[in-house]
Formats: structure tokens, C-alpha cells, sequence
């Protein structure tokens, strides 16, 4: 694995641009002077063993370079901070495609090419293409990782062998949720984590924060090209493309002969696996998958294939005042291992059962696409909450949801109503996922 790039602009070649032992210095500014201070980091010294992710700083003493410190979606309070949009090493190929594509998470990212039930189709019957290079990597290395990762996440880290993966959260002090991630142990003492594209910052400098004196912590985001290649045919895509390796068993990691690295998880339900490329490789791969018999497709039938399988969507379904109980997902939380952040919240609410849960909501009926934020409405009219994801189920031809209720009303068959521009159309608790793909063969 390489280091961080040190340089301005988009994604670079990662054999070029190893920080190893160099200095990195940014700006940032308050509101007394545009241009407060330099922050200089030793990389690989004992007193600063992390890598600066992507950083984007505008100012007088700027220099030119433009690089990213906040999300977009969270924007800084600090002035001379300017949001940009970023560019996947991808982007030639999508627009190549006739891909729309749209501003998410910061990213110009592909939302569909030919239609959202076209693709999504395609990933339940064959074999679909994601652009996932907006998500984030970093690696985790020393003697204490897997212990100080213990302590920030809440699956149990020790359990992994070398490549193996599990998903987890990572937690701020209440209990709520920062991120949710894929950790994979890449070696005794490395793991690689993937992390959510609007989250890359607020979790690097959160984990920093924390930072183990024998840890040492690399933002690798900006030296990766992604894809997701998910359905029924993709094992047989990856026999084309690399005849000879063997896919990795499910939610494990390997290594081509060439450098990349596959992760045998995906976000559809359907089989299928994440590859990662150096960024300058990533079209040439990009176009061997579709040559191979993916069909590309966007982030439209990405959210619906996900929603379908009732899989959170951070910002969406996860946030920062909902804690993995009331997500439904206490089984990726090992209460078991010892402390970590957000544990006691997570105990209580096990104990006591929570006061909310997110619960899964169908339509009863046609009609017209559930959107989030729409009122979720008891049957006498009372307002109970809104919907955090909804969509028109291309496998279902429906609408389907999930929403925040008070734990009384998650009770599978109860009824519920969906308000829909003044409208009310008739709806039920249902169990997840929404729908079952194949058994793979």
C-alpha cells in the first residue's frame, strides 16, 4: 500500500506519490486573520504518524494549491475553506458513456446511463458496474492496531483472520453514528478500512484525534480508482478479466498479480465484489469489466438495489443522533469484547429496548414514489415520524421505505400511511430486506 499523494488535484499515480518520511504543512484560517497559521507534521515521526487527507485551501498565502479539508456535506466554519467538487479518475469513461451525471457527497458522480430500472435490472440478473472511487481508504498499521481499532468501532476487530473483512460503526461519545465501514485485516499488524466519500475527512481527523503512539494511520482516498462489480455473473467477470486468480471468499480481501486490491462485498445483495486499482489504471480496468459483460450503471440503481436489501445509507438512514440499536443493527456491535466509544449508550439501549427503531415500510397499494423526509402517519392521523430513504421498488413495483418510529409502532403488519404531497397512501411494518435475491450458485 502506498501513502497519501502530496500533491494538488485529482488522483495520481500511486507509485509516484509516497509521502514516506517528507514533511506536509496546510493552512487554516479564523476570523481574526484570513491566514492564521501553518500546521507542519513530521509523516512517520513519533509525534505525527498520519497522512493528510486531500485538503482544499484558498487564501493570499495559499499558493494555488487546492485540496479538501471538509466535507462538502458538513461544511467548515473556518473562512479561506472553499468547498469543490471532485472528479473520479473514472469520469472520461462516464461521460464516454452518455452517463448524467450529478453532484453526491461532493463528487461528480455518474447517476445513471441508460435508465435507473434498466441497470438495476441488470445487477439482479447478470452483472452491473458501480464508480465507487468516491469512497475513502485508509490503512492501519503497528503492533496496537487491532486493539486501538477495537476501542472505535464496535464489531470485534480480533476476530478477523488476514483477509478477512466485517462491516462495524464507528461511534461518537452518545452513541450516535459517525460512519459505517468495511474493515479488512490485510496482514497481522495492517487493516484496510473503507469508508463513506462524505465522511473521508470527519473520520480521519476523528481517528487522528486518537490516535495510538504505535499506530500509524494513512488516508490513501486520493491513490485509489473504485468500482463495485455486483451481480449473478460477476465471479464469471472476474475469471475474464484475470483468468488464473481466484475470487476471495465472502467479505474477504486479496491482492492481484498486478497490485489491486478485491474485496469480495458489495452494497446490492447480490453477489459480486469492490475493486480498487491505482488511479491511473483505473479506466483501463473500468472498460476490461464491461468488456467482460458488466453493464455500467449509476448511483440511481445503486440506492435502489441497497433499499431493496434494507442496507443504511449514512447521511440517509445512519446520522450522528441515532445510535446502530435503533438502526437495527446491534448484531454488528460487540458488546461482548470491552469498552469503546458509544458502548455504554449501546448497553442501555440493549437493556432497555429502544424508544425508536428503523423500521421497514411498504406500500399497500400503486403509487407514487416514497421519497425521504415524506411524514410517515398513523392510521388516526397522527405524524410519527419521516421517511430517511424511500423509492419505487424496480424488483417490487412498489414503494418502499424506512423511517424512524416510535418502537410501538415497528411492530411488523402494523398499519401506516405515507404522505405524498398532501396525499395519504396506505402502507405496513414489513420485515427486511424487502427483497431476496437468488441463492448464487
Amino acid at each position: 500500500m502506498m501513502g497519501n499523494s502530496g500533491g494538488c488535484g485529482r488522483k495520481n499515480d500511486a507509485a509516484s506519490q509516497l509521502y514516506a518520511g517528507h514533511s506536509q504543512m496546510f493552512q487554516t484560517a479564523d476570523s481574526d486573520r484570513h491566514v492564521q497559521s501553518v500546521i507542519h507534521l513530521r509523516i512517520g515521526s513519533p509525534s505525527g504518524k498520519i497522512f493528510i487527507p486531500p485538503l482544499h485551501v484558498s487564501g493570499p498565502d495559499s499558493g494555488g494549491c487546492s485540496r479538501r479539508l471538509t466535507s462538502p456535506s458538513r461544511p467548515s466554519n473556518l473562512r479561506g475553506v472553499v468547498p469543490e467538487i471532485q472528479h473520479s479518475p473514472l469520469e472520461a469513461a462516464h461521460v464516454a458513456l452518455g452517463a448524467k451525471l450529478v453532484s453526491f457527497a461532493g463528487w461528480n458522480m455518474p447517476v445513471q446511463y441508460t435508465s435507473i430500472i434498466d441497470e438495476h435490472t441488470a445487477v439482479r440478473t447478470a452483472c452491473g458496474i458501480f464508480d465507487i472511487s468516491h469512497m475513502g481508504q485508509f490503512i492501519v498499521s503497528g503492533p496496537t492496531a487491532a486493539a486501538w481499532l477495537n476501542g472505535l468501532l464496535t464489531n470485534d476487530i480480533s476476530k478477523l483472520g488476514v483477509g478477512e473483512g466485517q462491516y462495524t460503526l464507528m461511534l461518537n461519545e452518545t452513541g450516535g453514528v459517525i460512519d459505517d465501514l468495511i474493515a479488512y485485516r490485510s496482514g497481522e499488524e495492517e487493516f484496510f478500512l473503507v469508508v463513506n466519500a462524505s465522511m473521508i475527512e470527519e473520520d480521519f481527523f476523528w481517528m487522528a484525534a486518537r490516535q495510538d503512539e504505535d499506530v500509524v494511520l494513512r488516508n490513501e482516498s486520493a491513490l485509489w480508482a473504485g468500482m463495485a462489480v455486483q451481480g449473478p455473473t460477476s465471479p464469471a467477470i472476474f475469471t475474464k478479466v484475470f483468468p488464473g486468480e481466484t475470487l476471495p471468499p465472502r467479505n474477504g480481501i486479496m491482492t492481484t498479480k498486478a497490485g489491486s486490491v478485491v474485496c469480495r462485498t458489495g452494497y446490492t445483495g447480490e453477489d459480486g465484489f469492490e475493486f480498487f486499482s491505482p488511479a491511473a489504471e483505473g479506466i483501463g480496468y473500468w472498460q476490461q469489466f464491461i468488456a467482460a459483460g458488466a453493464k455500467a450503471c449509476g448511483l440511481g440503481a445503486r440506492d435502489s438495489l441497497r433499499l431493496e436489501m434494507g442496507y443504511p445509507l449514512n447521511g440517509n438512514d445512519l446520522s450522528p443522533e441515532r445510535s446502530p440499536i435503533e438502526a437495527g443493527l446491534g448484531f454488528f456491535c460487540a458488546l461482548e469484547k470491552g469498552d469503546f466509544i458509544g458502548r455504554d449508550t449501546l448497553a442501555r439501549q440493549k437493556a432497555d429496548g429502544p424508544a425508536v427503531k428503523l423500521t421497514a415500510i411498504r406500500y399497500l397499494d400503486k403509487g407514487p414514489p416514497p421519497r425521504a423526509h415524506y411524514s410517515v402517519v398513523a392510521a388516526d392521523g397522527r405524524v410519527l415520524g419521516e421517511l430517511a430513504s424511500g423509492v419505487l421498488s424496480p424488483s417490487l413495483m412498489t414503494g418502499i421505505g424506512m423511517a424512524y418510529l416510535p418502537a410501538e409502532f415497528s411492530t411488523l403488519g402494523t398499519a401506516l400511511q405515507v404522505e405524498v404531497r398532501g396525499r395519504l397512501f396506505p402502507a405496513e411494518v414489513v420485515k427486511k430486506p424487502f427483497y431476496k435475491p437468488a441463492p448464487s450458485a
